[in-house]
């Protein structure tokens, strides 16, 4: 989508950047604040250099806060440009610039990158940078918070800076403007694409949008209840009784789809009781079973949470992990981790934990040395206005996307149903506030919600890693008018194909080979 002043010079063919021609002359460069939608003391490009097929500039967009740190911020441009744009959502707090020259979500494996398509990629750090020494993932790393500007990027703000400084840079470069733009990421990413289809409507013409943490404050309370509920005596499963859980919750409920390959496609008709590993008396003996207090504990993070206080964004709640449906305990970072919440945090326990660790320390109390264990997000007692308050910008919950669909917009969602980290209940329950909100017919005039089963967060160690080039369905619709007609994913490790489900529909086994997508109906 264009900006009108614009359109003229974005029309024009894509302009074609000589390759044997340096863009080391784009160092220094300044980016005026005036070409910056929201706030910003300007920008500098940092670096510029040739990277083969590609020009790669490095900037700085600098804050208005002298206290708060820097947007750094990435572009790709490529030689030969398709005069498209496509930017990069980030993950967990982000902290670090995503690769430019890497793929969307879910992306196809072997086939080309967007860079490599020919589009202009960038992205962001979304404002602060994190400790290259903190922990097992920087994107952890959440002590930025300290800063309201810094909160504020990290929240929504910076999409806007970093989309507006890089059509500036790509204009120079190309003396063009993209003729269209595209944003794709998951988790943290994923709520960005949310963001700016809800707050920017005009500015990307589609969006994809995989495994949204898009009630990100809800999210950290809902975190802070499992951490409250595993650091109970005795209430953690250890990494073998989680891997004990998991096979017991496959092997009850993966035929329920007519086919036992693994994959448990009819997740909501799974009705596993983890009583049925119940260890003798109740008491902890060993592995092979589950005592009373993990039992509960499984249980407890596997139903919705609510809390009875008010958050400025009007969420009440989250609805908990489909843990007994087969969501996966072979990431233990993003699952439940190897290790129980403590004080201070283990870097071993569940990125999830972790994660409420950081947001209460750093985002909530302001203050490093607090105790995460001692606030309870049901009832946070002197914390609560500032919970509310937080819940504002970080909870991107509206579901009016009317003036992305007028103006053309496409949203791709899309969520596995064996997501440990952010859970796919929730990605059902945006998209049903948008088909009330909308509709369900002209909800499916710019959106389609996929779930993927046997997917999972991190799409490693997967019952199904998914493989779909989500990135031509959403041009062929956006630019072509031509939604995604019978689209199928592909297993990224053993190459068997499923057919991509419209919600509430599920991937039946018909007969036929199992392998081929073909040989599945979808139902439900």
């Amino acid at each position: 989508m264009l900006v009108p002043a614009l359109a003229a010079a974005a029309l024009a063919a894509p302009a074609q950047a000589d390759p044997a021609a340096s863009c080391a002359w784009l160092a220094g460069l300044a980016i005026p604040a005036a070409a910056i939608g929201l706030p910003t003391s300007g920008g500098t490009v940092t670096s510029a250099q040739d990277a083969g097929t590609y020009c790669q500039m490095d900037a700085a967009l600098h804050p208005v806060d002298p206290a708060a740190p820097d947007i750094r911020m990435r572009v790709a441009l490529p030689a030969k440009w398709n005069g498209k744009a496509l930017m990069f959502g980030g993950g967990g707090y982000n902290g670090t610039i995503p690769n430019v020259a890497g793929n969307v979500p879910f992306g196809p494996v072997g086939g080309p990158t967007p860079l490599a398509r020919g589009y202009a990629t960038f992205a962001s750090d979304s404002g602060h940078q994190a400790s290259p020494t903190h922990g097992p993932a920087t994107s952890l790393d959440g002590s930025f918070g300290v800063n309201d500007e810094a909160v504020r990027n990290f929240s929504g703000d910076a999409l806007r800076k970093t989309r507006d400084a890089a059509m500036f840079l790509i204009a120079e470069r190309y003396s063009a403007r993209p003729s269209h733009s595209y944003f794709a990421g998951g988790s943290t990413g994923g709520r960005e694409a949310l963001a700016v289809a809800q707050r920017w409507p005009a500015d990307f013409d589609g969006v994809i949008s995989a495994y949204p943490a898009w009630n990100a404050a809800s999210l950290d309370l809902f975190f802070g209840y499992e951490a409250q509920v595993l650091s109970q005596p005795g209430a953690f499963p250890n990494p073998a009784k989680q891997t004990l859980l998991y096979r017991s919750v496959v092997q009850a409920c993966d035929g329920l789809d007519g086919l036992r390959d693994g994959v448990i496609s009819n997740e909501p008709g799974c009705r596993f009781d983890p009583r049925s590993l119940r260890c003798p008396d109740g008491a902890d003996t060993g592995d092979t079973c589950l005592s009373d207090a993990q039992i509960r504990a499984v249980k407890a993070i596997s139903a919705p949470l609510r809390w009875n206080y008010h958050l400025n964004s009007g969420e009440r709640g989250y609805p908990g992990f489909p843990f007994l449906s087969g969501a996966a305990m072979t990431t233990p970072l993003l699952g439940m981790g190897t290790v129980a919440p403590a004080n201070p945090m283990p870097t071993t326990a569940g990125y999830g934990v972790q994660f409420w660790d950081q947001w209460v320390r750093y985002f909530v109390t302001r203050d490093p040395g607090f105790d995460a264990l001692t606030v309870d997000p049901r009832n946070p007692g002197r914390w609560r206005e500032r919970i509310a308050e937080l819940a504002g910008p970080q909870d991107v919950n509206n579901p009016d996307l009317s003036r992305f669909a007028r103006g053309g917009g496409k949203l791709l969602l899309l969520h596995g149903t064996a997501d440990e980290l952010v859970s796919h209940r929730s990605t059902v329950d945006y998209f049903e506030r948008v088909e009330r909100s909308l509709g369900k017919r002209a909800t499916a005039s710019f959106a389609r919600f996929y779930l993927i089963p046997g997917a999972n967060h991190a799409n490693v160690s997967a019952a199904f890693p998914a493989a779909w080039d989500s990135l031509t369905a959403l041009e062929n619709w956006a630019e072509h008018g031509e939604p995604p007609l019978d689209p199928a994913v592909t297993d990224a490790t053993t190459g068997r194909a499923r057919p991509l489900c419209e919600y509430p529909a599920w991937p039946r086994y018909r007969s036929g080979d199992p392998a081929a997508a073909t040989s599945f109906t979808c139902t439900g």
